[in-house]
Protein backbone atom coordinates (compact mmCIF):
# COMPACT_ATOMS: atom_id res chain seq x y z
CA UNK A 1 0.00 0.00 0.00
CA UNK A 2 1.47 3.18 -0.78
CA UNK A 3 1.85 6.37 1.42
CA UNK A 4 -1.61 8.10 0.40
CA UNK A 5 -3.61 5.88 -1.66
CA UNK A 6 -7.04 6.66 -3.14
CA UNK A 7 -8.96 3.47 -4.60
CA UNK A 8 -11.79 3.53 -7.35
CA UNK A 9 -12.62 6.88 -5.90
CA UNK A 10 -15.66 8.06 -7.57
CA UNK A 11 -18.64 10.96 -7.11
CA UNK A 12 -22.00 12.14 -9.17
CA UNK A 13 -23.83 14.78 -8.93
CA UNK A 14 -27.07 13.99 -10.20
CA UNK A 15 -26.50 12.09 -13.81
CA UNK A 16 -23.24 13.89 -13.79
CA UNK A 17 -19.79 11.87 -13.01
CA UNK A 18 -17.04 13.99 -11.75
CA UNK A 19 -15.19 11.66 -10.59
CA UNK A 20 -15.02 8.32 -12.04
CA UNK A 21 -12.73 4.84 -10.58
CA UNK A 22 -9.79 6.77 -10.19
CA UNK A 23 -7.10 5.74 -8.44
CA UNK A 24 -4.24 7.38 -7.25
CA UNK A 25 -0.78 6.11 -5.26
CA UNK A 26 1.30 8.71 -3.94
CA UNK A 27 4.41 7.76 -1.86
CA UNK A 28 5.86 9.14 1.12
CA UNK A 29 7.75 12.17 0.36
CA UNK A 30 6.83 12.64 -2.98
CA UNK A 31 5.72 15.65 -5.05
CA UNK A 32 2.63 14.92 -6.87
CA UNK A 33 1.18 16.96 -9.55
CA UNK A 34 -3.07 16.53 -10.57
CA UNK A 35 -3.37 18.42 -13.89
CA UNK A 36 -6.36 18.53 -16.61
CA UNK A 37 -8.44 20.77 -18.63
CA UNK A 38 -11.00 22.81 -16.61
CA UNK A 39 -13.77 20.25 -15.29
CA UNK A 40 -11.40 17.48 -15.51
CA UNK A 41 -12.12 16.48 -11.90
CA UNK A 42 -9.21 17.64 -9.71
CA UNK A 43 -10.76 19.76 -7.28
CA UNK A 44 -13.36 17.11 -6.77
CA UNK A 45 -10.95 14.36 -6.28
CA UNK A 46 -9.26 17.00 -3.58
CA UNK A 47 -12.55 17.45 -1.93
CA UNK A 48 -12.95 13.47 -1.79
CA UNK A 49 -9.55 12.94 -0.41
CA UNK A 50 -10.35 16.03 2.44
CA UNK A 51 -13.67 14.87 3.30
CA UNK A 52 -15.22 17.84 1.79
CA UNK A 53 -17.25 15.57 -0.05
CA UNK A 54 -18.53 11.83 0.49
CA UNK A 55 -17.40 9.52 -2.22
CA UNK A 56 -20.24 7.27 -3.63
CA UNK A 57 -17.51 4.76 -3.85
CA UNK A 58 -13.82 3.80 -3.25
CA UNK A 59 -11.82 4.54 -0.68
CA UNK A 60 -8.96 6.77 0.59
CA UNK A 61 -5.99 5.46 3.19
CA UNK A 62 -2.85 7.47 4.42
CA UNK A 63 -0.07 5.40 5.83
CA UNK A 64 -2.45 2.05 5.94
CA UNK A 65 -5.26 3.77 7.83
CA UNK A 66 -8.45 4.21 6.35
CA UNK A 67 -9.69 7.94 6.13
CA UNK A 68 -12.54 6.99 3.66
CA UNK A 69 -15.52 9.97 4.42
CA UNK A 70 -14.10 10.75 7.56
CA UNK A 71 -14.79 14.50 8.14
CA UNK A 72 -12.44 17.18 7.57
CA UNK A 73 -11.28 17.67 10.75
CA UNK A 74 -10.75 14.21 11.49
CA UNK A 75 -8.55 14.31 8.44
CA UNK A 76 -6.63 17.06 8.99
CA UNK A 77 -5.63 15.83 12.41
CA UNK A 78 -4.93 12.69 10.62
CA UNK A 79 -2.04 14.47 9.00
CA UNK A 80 -3.50 15.98 5.49
CA UNK A 81 -3.77 19.53 5.42
CA UNK A 82 -5.19 21.56 2.79
CA UNK A 83 -4.37 25.05 1.26
CA UNK A 84 -7.75 26.43 -0.99
CA UNK A 85 -7.39 28.14 -4.17
CA UNK A 86 -8.44 31.29 -2.71
CA UNK A 87 -7.04 32.32 0.07
CA UNK A 88 -8.74 31.94 3.19
CA UNK A 89 -7.15 34.53 6.22
CA UNK A 90 -8.59 36.63 9.00
CA UNK A 91 -7.96 39.95 7.28
CA UNK A 92 -8.62 42.20 10.17
CA UNK A 93 -6.29 40.03 12.31
CA UNK A 94 -2.23 40.09 12.40
CA UNK A 95 -0.05 37.83 10.36
CA UNK A 96 0.98 36.37 13.97
CA UNK A 97 -2.66 36.33 15.28
CA UNK A 98 -3.74 34.26 11.93
CA UNK A 99 -1.34 31.74 12.84
CA UNK A 100 -2.10 32.23 16.69
CA UNK A 101 -5.75 31.32 15.95
CA UNK A 102 -4.18 28.19 13.96
CA UNK A 103 -2.44 27.10 16.85
CA UNK A 104 -5.24 27.53 19.23
CA UNK A 105 -7.67 26.08 17.37
CA UNK A 106 -5.83 22.48 16.92
CA UNK A 107 -6.20 22.22 20.76
CA UNK A 108 -10.00 23.30 20.91
CA UNK A 109 -8.17 26.51 22.90
CA UNK A 110 -9.92 29.36 20.79
CA UNK A 111 -11.43 30.88 23.69
CA UNK A 112 -8.14 32.31 24.84
CA UNK A 113 -8.10 34.60 22.13
CA UNK A 114 -10.15 37.11 23.34
CA UNK A 115 -8.95 39.74 25.86
CA UNK A 116 -5.46 38.73 26.87
CA UNK A 117 -5.32 35.71 25.31
CA UNK A 118 -3.08 36.83 22.00
CA UNK A 119 -0.35 35.72 24.46
CA UNK A 120 -1.04 32.38 23.84
CA UNK A 121 1.39 30.63 21.39
CA UNK A 122 2.96 33.22 20.34
CA UNK A 123 6.65 31.96 20.53
CA UNK A 124 5.41 28.89 18.51
CA UNK A 125 3.75 31.50 16.08
CA UNK A 126 6.26 33.61 15.45
CA UNK A 127 8.79 30.43 14.71
CA UNK A 128 6.30 29.30 12.41
CA UNK A 129 6.40 32.92 10.59
CA UNK A 130 10.03 32.77 10.56
CA UNK A 131 10.05 29.48 8.94
CA UNK A 132 8.03 30.95 5.89
CA UNK A 133 10.05 34.32 5.80
CA UNK A 134 7.13 36.72 7.31
CA UNK A 135 8.63 37.29 11.05
CA UNK A 136 8.84 41.05 10.06
CA UNK A 137 5.28 41.42 9.26
CA UNK A 138 4.55 39.84 12.28
CA UNK A 139 2.47 42.90 13.45
CA UNK A 140 0.43 43.89 10.45
CA UNK A 141 -2.56 43.71 9.59
CA UNK A 142 -3.38 40.23 6.80
CA UNK A 143 -5.29 42.00 4.45
CA UNK A 144 -2.82 45.00 3.79
CA UNK A 145 0.22 42.11 2.91
CA UNK A 146 0.72 41.33 -0.83
CA UNK A 147 -0.87 38.06 -2.02
CA UNK A 148 2.40 36.26 -2.22
CA UNK A 149 2.91 37.14 1.14
CA UNK A 150 -0.58 35.66 2.26
CA UNK A 151 -0.37 32.60 0.60
CA UNK A 152 2.88 32.24 2.85
CA UNK A 153 0.91 33.09 5.31
CA UNK A 154 -1.58 30.06 4.65
CA UNK A 155 1.30 27.87 4.22
CA UNK A 156 2.10 28.80 7.75
CA UNK A 157 -1.03 28.10 9.03
CA UNK A 158 -1.56 24.69 7.22
CA UNK A 159 2.38 23.90 9.14
CA UNK A 160 0.36 24.55 12.25
CA UNK A 161 -1.15 21.85 11.97
CA UNK A 162 1.90 19.17 11.27
CA UNK A 163 0.92 17.62 8.56
CA UNK A 164 2.24 14.91 6.50
CA UNK A 165 0.78 15.65 3.44
CA UNK A 166 0.02 18.95 1.97
CA UNK A 167 -2.69 19.68 -0.87
CA UNK A 168 -2.00 22.79 -2.67
CA UNK A 169 -4.73 23.83 -4.91
CA UNK A 170 -3.44 26.27 -7.89
CA UNK A 171 -0.82 27.74 -5.46
CA UNK A 172 0.49 30.38 -7.71
CA UNK A 173 -3.16 31.74 -8.86
CA UNK A 174 -2.80 35.46 -9.35
CA UNK A 175 0.62 35.83 -8.60
CA UNK A 176 3.36 37.84 -10.75
CA UNK A 177 6.43 35.64 -11.93
CA UNK A 178 8.36 37.03 -9.55
CA UNK A 179 5.89 36.06 -6.83
CA UNK A 180 5.75 32.58 -8.14
CA UNK A 181 9.02 31.85 -8.07
CA UNK A 182 9.37 32.88 -4.49
CA UNK A 183 6.30 31.17 -3.38
CA UNK A 184 7.58 27.65 -5.00
CA UNK A 185 10.95 27.90 -4.07
CA UNK A 186 9.50 28.22 -0.53
CA UNK A 187 6.90 25.19 -1.03
CA UNK A 188 9.51 23.30 -1.87
CA UNK A 189 12.30 24.01 0.63
CA UNK A 190 9.82 23.30 3.49
CA UNK A 191 8.28 20.49 2.19
CA UNK A 192 12.27 18.88 1.84
CA UNK A 193 13.10 20.22 5.24
CA UNK A 194 10.09 18.86 6.73
CA UNK A 195 9.59 15.76 4.63
CA UNK A 196 6.36 16.10 3.85
CA UNK A 197 4.22 14.94 1.01
CA UNK A 198 2.75 16.99 -1.65
CA UNK A 199 0.04 16.69 -4.12
CA UNK A 200 -1.18 19.70 -5.80
CA UNK A 201 -2.97 20.83 -8.89
CA UNK A 202 -1.50 23.65 -10.73
CA UNK A 203 -2.50 25.85 -13.93
CA UNK A 204 1.47 26.81 -14.50
CA UNK A 205 3.13 23.67 -16.28
CA UNK A 206 6.63 25.82 -15.86
CA UNK A 207 5.64 25.20 -12.15
CA UNK A 208 4.56 21.60 -12.22
CA UNK A 209 7.22 20.25 -14.85
CA UNK A 210 9.69 22.35 -12.22
CA UNK A 211 8.16 20.80 -9.16
CA UNK A 212 6.59 17.92 -9.13
CA UNK A 213 8.28 13.93 -9.66
CA UNK A 214 5.13 12.85 -11.06
CA UNK A 215 2.41 13.77 -12.79
CA UNK A 216 -0.98 12.94 -13.21
CA UNK A 217 -3.25 14.06 -15.50
CA UNK A 218 -7.24 14.10 -15.53
CA UNK A 219 -9.70 14.38 -18.31
CA UNK A 220 -13.64 14.04 -18.00
CA UNK A 221 -13.40 13.03 -14.42
CA UNK A 222 -11.10 9.84 -14.83
CA UNK A 223 -7.54 9.29 -15.31
CA UNK A 224 -6.03 9.47 -18.27
CA UNK A 225 -1.93 9.10 -17.79
CA UNK A 226 0.26 9.02 -15.16
CA UNK A 227 4.16 9.50 -15.07
CA UNK A 228 7.21 11.71 -14.81
CA UNK A 229 6.99 15.11 -16.05
CA UNK A 230 9.23 13.98 -19.44
CA UNK A 231 6.68 11.34 -20.15
CA UNK A 232 3.70 13.43 -19.81
CA UNK A 233 5.42 16.09 -21.84
CA UNK A 234 5.63 13.73 -24.55
CA UNK A 235 2.25 11.97 -24.24
CA UNK A 236 0.33 12.33 -27.04
CA UNK A 237 -3.27 12.04 -25.17
CA UNK A 238 -2.05 14.81 -23.34
CA UNK A 239 -0.97 17.27 -26.19
CA UNK A 240 -3.71 16.51 -27.99
CA UNK A 241 -6.17 17.15 -24.53
CA UNK A 242 -4.40 20.69 -24.26
CA UNK A 243 -4.59 21.77 -27.68
CA UNK A 244 -5.98 25.06 -27.37
CA UNK A 245 -7.05 24.93 -23.81
CA UNK A 246 -5.84 25.67 -20.04
CA UNK A 247 -3.96 22.85 -18.67
CA UNK A 248 -5.65 23.40 -15.22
Amino acid sequence: MSFLEARALTKRFGAFQAVGDVDLDVEKGERRAVIGPNGAGKTTLFNLMTGMLEPDGGTVHLDGRDLTSRPPHEIAAAGITRAFQVTSIFGRLTVRQNVQAALLGISGRTTRLWGDGWGARRGDADALLTEVGLDHIADVPAQTISHGDQRALELAIALALDPVVLLLDEPTAGMAPSETTRSMALIRRVIAERGITLLFCEHDMDVVFGTADRVTVMHQGRLLFEGEPDEVRGNADVQEIYLGTAPC
